[in-house]
């Protein structure tokens, strides 16, 4: 965990921030709107590592079997005790504690203070996908909506390059054009649909990434790319002079792929389970993809498949997303496990029905994520903010000089919520 005790005068409430489906990033204990409201509420602020992910390994290693000890549950047990451990080392025992998280952890903020109340006053749980879902297609449907803010035509661009590449991939004579095309990094072999439906998705990728962070001022976490919005993708898609719109989405994989530092596109499904599969904490678990996935597999679901007509892409059906939990962690993880567990999330933590107070829920426009979260107000105690115009856990980045009136307004009405719930 780390600790900025800056800003704290004595008595002042106790800042949490949760830690997510990754490392946890000491640059937020030096950075981010939470810390202008620290300054200026006298908190004491505090970030805790989620279990599993980052240096936090509470077992030898990640076989399946030691994941069971890894979910949204266990992990706000760990706030609890982590929290009362704090109060009582500190003497923070009477001061009020207000929990802050973006995304999954927003999430993790809002059932924080749904099951112990009794530990934290207030939270702001930012963008944060509170109902759980099998199958998420309106994750696309959401970037096919960002995507028209720049100009009608441009999803309709994409759709019409990945539907080109689409049938290209029917006829084998075409691969290694298409490998070409692509920069990929081996022959293209299709011999399964989850070979295909793993090279779609992958390019399918780089818009969800762009749309899902556009504009979102993220250099000080060492984020790169941050360059590359919307307008950037849609002004190729929309340039003749890159020939057809096939070739502008090839130009935009190498674009990123140049972005990236990468000399060439991985895009085999064998090698992505095998790194999967890996049990090993040093290796690729340190980034927390074989984490996440089995919390998508035992909780949360969230698949982006493209089941729904009103999106661009083609190709990753929900049973390829399905398939992957019983290719990573073994048969036994399976569709009707999934909705299981998908549906015992929503009976434990309410989804989109919180029964609680004093937390505040924001979201942007353009983040397909809103789609799963609260953007209306619940009640005048669980109040909504929905920021038109911003992606992905907007107000919880540094304020910049172009930030959209909204945003500005948005970062100081969740400021007025805190000073108002403080005194409560």
């Amino acid at each position: 965990y780390f600790i900025n005790d800056t800003f704290y005068r004595s008595g002042g409430p106790v800042f949490l921030m949760i830690g997510g489906e990754g490392p946890a990033n000491p640059a937020w204990m030096q950075y981010g709107t939470w810390l202008k409201y620290a300054r200026m509420l006298g908190a004491f602020c505090v970030m805790l590592e989620h279990r599993f992910y980052g240096r936090s390994h509470p077992t030898e290693d990640l076989s399946t079997d030691n994941l069971r000890y890894l979910s949204s549950k266990q992990a706000l047990a760990d706030l609890a005790h982590f929290r009362t451990v704090l109060a009582d080392q500190m003497g923070f025992a009477g001061n009020k504690w207000v929990a802050f998280g973006g995304s999954y952890p927003g999430s993790l903020a809002a059932w924080f203070r749904l099951k112990y109340p009794h530990l934290v006053h207030s939270a702001v749980a930012t963008s944060a996908p509170v109902h759980a879902v099998v199958n998420f297609p309106e994750y696309l449907e959401v970037v096919r909506q960002s995507l028209t803010t720049h100009s009608p035509e441009c999803p309709q661009l994409v759709k019409k390059a990945s539907d080109t590449l689409f049938e290209k991939l029917k006829d084998p004579k075409t691969y290694d054009q298409i490998a070409k095309d692509f920069s990929l990094c081996e022959k293209l072999q299709i011999q399964t649909h989850m070979d295909l439906a793993y090279f779609l998705e992958t390019l399918a990728g780089n818009f969800m990434d762009v749309v899902q962070y556009n504009e979102d001022n993220r250099q000080f976490e060492g984020a790169i790319g941050t360059n590359i919005t919307i307008k950037v993708l849609c002004d190729i898609m929309s340039d003749p002079s890159r020939g057809e719109p096939y070739d502008r989405y090839a130009t935009i994989v190498n674009l990123m792929l140049k972005t990236f530092f990468l000399k060439c596109l991985n895009v085999n499904y064998s090698s992505y389970i095998k790194e999967m599969s890996d049990t090993a904490w040093k290796g690729p678990a340190l980034g927390g993809g074989r984490q996440w996935v089995y919390q998508t597999c035992t909780e949360f679901g969230f698949y982006q498949s493209t089941d729904s007509p009103n999106q661009p892409f083609v190709g990753f059906p929900l049973p390829y997303h399905l398939q992957q939990c019983s290719d990573i962690f073994g048969a036994s993880f399976n569709a009707s496990s999934v909705a299981d567990a998908v549906q015992q999330t929503n009976e434990y933590y309410g989804s989109y029905d919180i029964r609680s107070s004093r937390i505040v829920f924001p979201n942007g426009s353009i983040d397909p994520w809103h789609a799963l979260g609260i953007t209306k107000d619940i009640s005048d105690d669980l109040p909504a903010v929905f920021i038109n115009g911003t992606a992905h856990c907007a107000n919880m980045y540094p304020a910049r000089e172009e930030d959209l009136p909204q945003l500005v307004f948005a970062r100081d009405h969740i400021f007025s919520l805190l000073q108002k719930w403080l005194k409560q």
